[in-house]
């Protein structure tokens, strides 16, 4: 039998996820499990709706296992966000195909485009190209461009190839067995503002569920369900607006030595941040003031995010310390019996698990548990501390 994983922040759960997962579950006959970004994704803000809905919303559609991604690895740029999930799926033990969606939906050319990537003339016209000053993506496809042809670098160009190729380059630096498979993305393009037939790119639907607008169409019914729950409980949609003074606060106590730990920081981009924010008055300011041609508005934001919650780079560097359990249906829990022997970390089931893990763990658990509390404070109806301990496994 075969056991798919997939790499998903579900942000929401639309059509074109629901699309894939039934891909992923045709070729996965011993079922599918999914590694999911917590309550902050790769664009540094908050999911518009917290972890456990989105996780019902993932087994209602399909899935069988919903394993949380940590933090330091959903909040970072594509390669550290691929690393991190390659690495969870590869240490259950019992993932041996990854899926996932790309613009071209042929993993033969996405192959091609990964072992570009990884040579050495591709690798030194790259970080001459960015030492001069342009953009390190822009350096990439260019450097890729020059020595493999236009077919390879214009794979560079679109954002689900390039996590596609990412996830590759995981999967054989990790030695891991497993094998990459991909499926053309339908409908609407990534971040595209326009929808196509019932399908609708996660940024549009957010934008819409932020301005009240009802998007059921877009999505499964399941789906449309738990967030119009969630709607009405108060618990969506997450507005990153709601930390603006906090985090300008923040960023006005801190000196450049308090960046000196931070994923993602050179060149003195630490200075740039923290000279926005003496004059800023929303932290929209900050992240326009301190973006240049070099540092995007994406990693401007993934800096602060990651300043004010605490993450050090050597989190994502020391790996996935365990494997953190969100959610099973009945065939989630016989893959769960099967993971106990053939996991590679520690399962984590509940909070009282991580009492007995290694004391990195214990750290990665508690800035989990730390981001949650700050995501409570972003919701309509603001949580108390504490619910990333309390808030129970989703079983569907």
């Amino acid at each position: 039998m075969s056991v798919v994983g997939m790499i998903s922040e579900y942000n929401p759960f639309h059509n074109g996820h629901a699309y894939l997962l039934s891909k992923a579950s045709d070729l996965g006959d011993g079922g599918v499990v999914v590694v999911m970004s917590g309550n902050f994704t790769q664009r540094a803000l908050p999911a518009i709706l917290e972890k456990r809905a989105r996780t019902q919303a993932a087994l209602r559609g399909g899935a069988d296992l919903v394993l949380e991604l940590p933090l330091p690895f959903a909040v970072s740029g594509a390669q550290t966000f691929a690393r991190g999930g390659v690495e969870t799926l590869s240490a259950t033990g019992l993932v041996d195909t990854l899926v996932f969606g790309s613009e071209c939906g042929d993993t033969a050319l996405l192959s091609a485009a990964a072992q570009a990537v990884e040579d050495a003339a591709v690798e030194e016209k790259l970080l001459s190209a960015v030492q001069a000053g342009k953009p390190y993506a822009a350096a990439r496809e260019e450097a890729v461009r020059k020595g493999y042809g236009d077919a390879l670098a214009d794979v560079l160009q679109m954002p689900n190839n390039i996590l596609g190729v990412e996830y590759i380059r995981a999967i054989r630096r990790q030695n891991a067995a497993i094998t990459p498979k991909t499926f053309a993305r339908v409908g609407a393009a990534h971040d595209g503002d326009v929808p196509s037939g019932s399908f609708a790119s996660a940024s549009y639907l957010r934008e819409r569920i932020t301005k009240g607008a009802d998007v059921s169409a877009y999505l499964p019914a399941a789906s449309a369900e738990i967030l119009n729950a969630a709607l009405r409980a108060g618990t969506a949609p997450a507005d990153f607006r709601k930390l603006d003074l906090a985090i300008l606060s923040f960023l006005r106590k801190c000196t450049p030595a308090d960046f000196r730990e931070i994923p993602d920081v050179g060149e003195g981009i630490e200075n740039r941040i923290l000279a926005a924010a003496k004059t800023a008055r929303t932290l929209w300011d900050v992240f326009d003031g301190a973006k240049t041609k070099r540092y995007t508005h994406a990693r401007i934001r993934r800096i602060v995010l990651h300043a004010f919650l605490g993450i050090r780079r050597t989190y994502a560097e020391n790996g996935v310390p365990y494997l953190r359990v969100l959610g099973f249906t009945e065939r989630g829990k016989d893959l769960l019996r099967a993971a106990r022997d053939t996991a590679r970390l520690p399962i984590v089931m509940r909070a009282s698990d991580v009492q007995s893990l290694s004391p990195a763990a214990q750290a990665m658990f508690h800035l989990e548990c730390t981001a949650t509390d700050i995501f409570n404070l972003t919701l309509p109806e603001i949580r108390p501390c504490g619910t990333d301990m309390t808030d129970g496994i989703v079983q569907i």
